[in-house]
């Protein structure tokens, strides 16, 4: 069987590497490695590790640098998916993905896995994610997208319900049963009371008096 390319038809590679994230991405990445493996003196130079940016969960990346380098790295991954291991149009990631919650918060974790898959010191990982969480992934999507935006972007289907959940009267109605529930609970005797951040309702909102942040 030859394998020469046809007339016209440029050689191309039989396996294209995974993409590889960006200089803000990569440095992300590395900073998390210290706070896991590094020396005690290391980690603290880091400062407070709970605001350390996580590439899987794009909303922790509050740099307008970085989070704008973690979408580029992130379409590439999906380039890289589609070209890669998808053979049949119905489980083709959509072009509107940006447009769609829940394919961003899957595509950061599922681009985190296989990155650290490939670096892995043996295919265990990389098996794993071949078998499990790209099936998963693909499955998922395909349950939540069904035939949506083949065609092209389509308005989110949930949008009014959204809307009505969200809005003031139903919001503060949830808040009215979350007090009386509460209502209902009697401290145990001798038992001290919740240390801050301690949260009040105000005109309706939940606030917690320590910050002074309103909460959703």
């Amino acid at each position: 069987m030859s394998t020469e390319p046809t007339p016209g038809q440029q050689p191309r590679p039989l396996a294209r590497p995974f993409p590889r994230p960006g200089r803000l991405v990569d440095h992300a990445y590395w900073e998390l490695n210290i706070a896991a493996t590094g020396t005690p003196e290391q980690v603290k130079a880091l400062g407070d590790l709970r605001r350390l940016p996580r590439p899987w969960d794009p909303p922790t990346c509050t740099h307008p640098d970085l989070r704008l380098e973690l979408w580029v790295w992130l379409d590439d991954v999906v380039t890289w998916i589609n070209h890669e291991h998808i053979w049949d149009t119905e489980a083709f990631l959509p072009s509107c993905w940006p447009e769609h919650p829940h394919l961003v918060h899957d595509l950061a974790v599922l681009a985190d896995q296989r990155r650290r898959a490939g670096m892995a010191n043996t295919s265990d990982a990389l098996e794993d994610w071949h078998r499990y969480a790209l099936p998963a992934f693909l499955d998922r999507m395909k349950d939540r997208l069904k035939s949506h935006c083949e065609n092209g972007h389509q308005p989110w289907p949930s949008a009014s319900r959204h809307a009505r959940h969200s809005s003031d009267p139903h919001r503060r109605q949830r808040i009215r049963t979350y007090k009386n529930d509460a209502g209902l609970l009697s401290p145990e005797p001798g038992a001290n009371p919740p240390s801050s951040p301690h949260l009040t309702i105000v005109h309706g909102d939940v606030l917690d008096s320590g910050t002074g942040e309103v909460l959703d």
